[in-house]
């Protein structure tokens, strides 16, 4: 038998405040309860290092992290392919983005060796990773091919 999950805890992207969303308001574009912004926007999340744990640890909404830094050609390029991204899979995907140059800490820890590296978290644990520039297609393709 299984147990339907009746409400998610979703951090927002504006605050860092972790927010208690009922599963059936993910997609009426419920609000942060503390500083009332859009839980979702259809815009990746620019994440730090005292942001990042935040919103990988305590979000039970997956997170898609593009691992980048500014002076990466292939970065640049696939920035716009993963904003696209972004509007198709939230709300049952958060897309963030972690500049390696600013974070470099969290780069280490989970030893990014080449960017763009997209990792995707599952309450709090990366299920995959896939390294090299992509297509919104194919983020999506690849994000829906780990069973999110």
């Amino acid at each position: 038998m299984s147990v339907a999950i009746e409400s998610l805890h979703v951090v927002c992207p504006h605050c860092h405040t972790t927010n208690r969303v009922a599963t059936t308001d993910l997609s009426s574009s419920p609000d942060c309860g503390k500083c009332h912004q859009p839980l979702f926007a259809g815009h990746p999340v620019a994440l730090d290092d005292s942001s990042f744990d935040k919103h990988v640890g305590r979000s039970q909404v997956p997170v898609l992290v593009d691992f980048w830094a500014p002076w990466c050609g292939p970065c640049r390029m696939m920035a716009p392919q993963f904003e696209a991204a972004a509007r198709q899979l939230e709300p049952q995907v958060r897309l963030a983005k972690l500049n390696t140059e600013e974070a470099q800490s969290v780069a280490a820890r989970y030893n990014i060796r080449s960017i763009p590296t997209l990792a995707l978290f599952v309450n709090g644990r990366e299920v995959a990773r896939q390294p090299g520039a992509m297509g919104a297609a194919d983020i999506v393709r690849w994000v829906r091919s780990h069973g999110v």
